[in-house]
């Protein structure tokens, strides 16, 4: 990943130093994995029992290499086309691409590995997997762009993220299922909820440079209420798969923990105390995949899901 550190002539590139794969892993932020893979299980396995009732695992370390692949690779292009926007931020000054801490020249390199990384995993899992990736791969390079034309870039983020849970059920099945869809639209709009939370804290700054989305267009009330009816929204679609796959007790459970979760997380962020933010953002929304996924699974292991 560090191509900087290569050693002129034709033996190619030393291995990086661990300090630079370190700070690459701090520059995509790879523990934010927890947000969406979580999610991305519940369709695999969902799929499986559906299917024939097994877990497949090999196709479960295929998605998740596959999701962890594209992840790391939209972060990368985050990071990159927005390094110029990170600078001018008190907040983001400190990111890995602005300090010179990660070169741009390696940024490129794991971004253009981890695709490749992800493109491979989808060719592993089916045919109709790796035709629809590049369907996956434009919401996540646009995304950054968006803040540059629209007050609304965290719904194309939404987007990207809904991707998820679809591609893990056709990278198991090989087949399109609307259930699926239902799913990747809860995940996609609670995650563009609570980027809006994410985003009040950079109003200031992005007003003065430019820098466009809900809080500074409509102010930090109107997009903590928006991120409110999100929330409200993506519980509702959570019911409706829940509803669409014959859901049982455990599951049911799981909707109600979350559903308390995202009321805990707007009981803690307001308009003029965003002191708790990072608790709302980090802590309660890791905690809501997590919590809702090993429901699931019990309850599918309940339902007759064999290991």
């Amino acid at each position: 990943m560090s191509a900087d550190s290569a050693t002129p002539g034709i033996l190619g590139p030393e291995s990086a130093p661990p300090g630079r794969v370190r700070a690459f892993l701090r520059l995509v932020m790879i523990e934010h994995s927890v947000f969406a893979l979580p999610f991305a299980y519940i369709a695999s396995l969902t799929a499986m029992q559906l299917w024939d009732g097994t877990v497949h695992w090999l196709r479960l370390l295929l998605v998740t290499v596959a999701m962890v692949g594209l992840r790391t690779f939209a972060m990368a292009c985050n990071r990159i086309i927005d390094r110029e926007i990170d600078a001018r931020n008190p907040r983001t000054a400190g990111r890995e691409l602005v300090t010179g801490a990660v070169p741009v020249r390696s940024a490129w390199i794991g971004a253009l590995v981890a695709l490749a990384v992800f493109l491979g995993a989808a060719a592993l899992l089916n045919p109709l997997c790796l035709a629809l990736a590049p369907v996956a791969v434009v919401p996540m390079v646009v995304y950054p762009y968006g803040k540059r034309f629209t007050n609304f870039p965290h719904a194309i983020l939404g987007l990207a993220q809904a991707m998820g849970p679809v591609g893990a059920w056709i990278g198991i099945t090989g087949e399109w299922s609307w259930d699926a869809v239902i799913l990747g639209l809860a995940v996609g709009i609670w995650i563009g909820g609570f980027d809006l939370i994410y985003a009040c804290q950079d109003v200031a700054a992005d007003r003065a440079h430019g820098v466009k989305s809900v809080p500074a267009r409509f102010g930090i009330a109107g997009a903590l209420y928006g991120a409110r009816v999100c929330h409200v929204v993506t519980t509702l679609l959570l019911g409706w798969y829940g509803l669409a796959t014959d859901a049982g007790f455990f599951f049911w459970l799981g909707l109600l923990i979350v559903a308390a979760a995202f009321w805990y997380e707007h009981s803690v962020v307001r308009p003029g105390d965003l002191s708790r933010l990072n608790r709302a953002f980090f802590t309660v929304n890791g905690f809501v995949g997590i919590a809702l996924f090993c429901c699931a699974l019990l309850d599918l292991l309940v339902r007759g899901l064999s290991p």
